[in-house]
């Protein structure tokens, strides 16, 4: 079987040297990605993709995004290095990697919509995002001539997680303890994010914009239940918004929209929630991906799960093949 591996984190040797420079990387940030050498040395990740036949990579940049180490003024051209770096070594290494995601600095609306023309111009296979702006929401109307950009180039958004400690999980702290804001808070953002995308009626404005919800759709597929028939009765609990009338607005039933929305198999390789995503959103939305390489073998471990797992589902070949490479063929114009 063929595997295109449609979410995994690599940092280009130009811009990693600048995120270690940043103040955030001389702290907790720098101490984690230095102590990942396949997240920059370029050696050994061809190594570690060598380790699986007919297996290929679409590079993303690793967290934190870049509107979290950079300001304003910096991060366009931040946004450009990583970019254009991660464009020499896709570049150089075909055999190895088969695209990329291009990264956009959030934090500058109006660069964030010429970066991702330009880069999408330059070859970019997707655009990736994360669920906030250094905390902050993504569906203001700032950023809705980043989405025409994106809709208009047949190419998804691949959403990444990327709730930080300064999010505290109850009022009077002042950050969230235990990693519980990544562990826990991460599928939570990416349910929340799409929900957003949903009542903002971004989806309505840009129909043809294919999102790709990293870790198999957050909570999404588990809450089922909740998603569809809660959200069928939207309004019902609150008396100072119109929330009845917006739901009567949108062009959809609210559970339909989730449908619609796409998701990566990268759940650390489990078996459960595999079949609980791919049977929500069904393998025509659903991409192999590993998150490589945030294992703990720091390379190859959640490839090597990820793939061992597909192959224990009772899946049709064409649904397989969908889920492994065909989708990704499609989504990211990959031949």
């Amino acid at each position: 079987m063929r595997y295109i591996d449609a979410f995994n984190h690599f940092n280009p040797k130009g811009y990693f040297d600048a995120l270690l420079e940043s103040p955030a990387g001389q702290k907790d940030i720098g101490k984690r990605v230095r102590g990942i050498p396949a997240l920059y040395d370029l050696d050994l990740r061809r190594k570690v993709v060598e380790q699986f036949p007919d297996y290929t990579q679409v590079l993303s940049l690793g967290l934190p995004m870049i509107d979290r180490l950079w300001g304003p003024d910096k991060t366009p051209d931040m946004a450009k290095l990583a970019n254009d770096g991660l464009a020499e070594v896709v570049a150089g290494n075909p055999k190895h990697f088969a695209g990329y995601s291009a990264v956009v600095p959030m934090n500058n609306p109006a660069a964030a919509a010429k970066e991702a023309e330009r880069a999408l111009k330059n070859g970019a296979n997707a655009i990736q995002l994360g669920t906030s702006v250094n905390g902050g929401p993504i569906d203001g109307k700032e950023y809705w001539p980043l989405y025409e950009v994106i809709e208009k180039s047949g190419r998804p958004i691949l959403l990444h997680p990327a709730r930080a400690r300064e999010m505290p999980d109850y009022v009077g702290e002042e950050k969230s303890k235990y990693e519980i804001c990544s562990v826990l808070g991460w599928p939570y953002e990416t349910g929340v994010t799409l929900s957003r995308f949903i009542f903002s009626k971004i989806m309505d404005t840009y129909p043809n914009l294919k999102v790709v919800s990293h870790h198999l759709g957050g909570v999404i597929p588990y809450l089922e239940g909740r998603v569809s028939h809660s959200f069928d009765q939207m309004g019902a609990r609150t008396s100072d918004e119109d929330y009845e009338g917006l739901r009567k607005s949108l062009k959809k039933r609210p559970f339909d929209y989730f449908k619609d929305f796409y998701a990566d198999t990268a759940i650390e390789g489990v078996r459960a929630p595999m079949v609980c995503g791919i049977e929500f959103f069904g393998a025509d939305h659903v991409l192999f991906a590993s998150d490589c390489p945030f294992d703990k073998e720091k390379g190859p471990g959640y490839i090597r799960s990820t793939i061992a797992v597909l192959e224990s589902l009772e899946l049709t070949t064409d649904a397989r093949e969908k889920i492994c490479f065909r989708n990704a063929q499609a989504m990211f114009g990959i031949k």
